[in-house]
């Protein structure tokens, strides 16, 4: 194997995601992104000038066969898998009493049922690198808002973290929970503006996944749940 590590990332065209990829790309790792749309992707990589440690694949998050076939295009590509990165996520900005059902199935299939399979998909190759498995929750998944149906996946994940982490860590994989407060990315898009007060940017959250993924060996950081000063809950 290279030395150089690599990563895999989920929703990384844009966002949060794309962040996590700069700075890992900075730091000399070679990373793979997916996500759902080949023109953001390919504009990803046309912004960054196309370089050769950066891979990127189309997919859907919640299809298993698209999950597999993107860990595996990483280890033909790069010959070792030692970071996943579950960061593909969206919200349908409404409410169990009074919101629109229409949108709820993706949005759970792709919070919920995404990062179990990049899990599932990836950890025979994480084994072999004592690699790390990061998932992107929320602080909608430690505090109640009510009728939230993104936080209830939110909750999920957090569950799934430490469920997780309690099977892999005798392999000697890593589990980290990064769960942000609120932060200036698409996300918010389909809401239609951005929360008020202040708020946090995609680089900043994507500096405490690296913070977390380049800890020392032996050394395990389970959950950062990091907020804008001024955020009460």
């Amino acid at each position: 194997m290279s030395e150089s590590q690599v990563a895999l990332i989920t929703g990384g065209g844009s966002g949060i995601g794309a962040a996590v990829a700069r700075r890992l790309l900075d730091a000399g790792y070679r990373v793979t992104v997916t996500g759902r749309g080949e023109e953001r992707l390919r504009a990803f990589a046309e912004e960054l000038g196309k370089p050769g440690e950066l891979l990127t694949i189309a997919g859907d998050t919640a299809e298993y066969a698209d999950v597999r076939a993107a860990v595996g295009t990483t280890l033909e590509r790069f010959g070792r898998l030692d970071t996943v990165v579950a960061n593909a996520g969206f919200a349908t900005h409404d409410t169990v009493a009074e919101g629109d059902p229409a949108g709820w199935r993706d949005m759970v299939l792709t919070n919920v049922l995404g990062p179990a399979l990049l899990i599932r998909a990836s950890i025979d190759a994480l084994k072999e690198t004592r690699g790390r498995i990061v998932l992107v929750g929320s602080v909608a998944g430690f505090v109640h808002t009510p009728g939230n149906i993104y936080g209830a996946t939110k909750w999920a994940v957090t569950g799934l973290a430490e469920n997780t982490r309690r099977q892999v860590t005798e392999w000697g994989v890593g589990v980290t929970l990064i769960a942000p407060g609120r932060t200036e990315t698409p996300f918010w898009d389909s809401y239609g503006s951005l929360p008020p007060g202040h708020l946090l940017t995609a680089g900043q959250i994507a500096d405490s996944v690296v913070w977390a993924m380049r800890q020392p060996a032996g050394v395990d950081v389970n959950t950062v749940v990091v907020r804008p000063v001024g955020q009460p809950v």
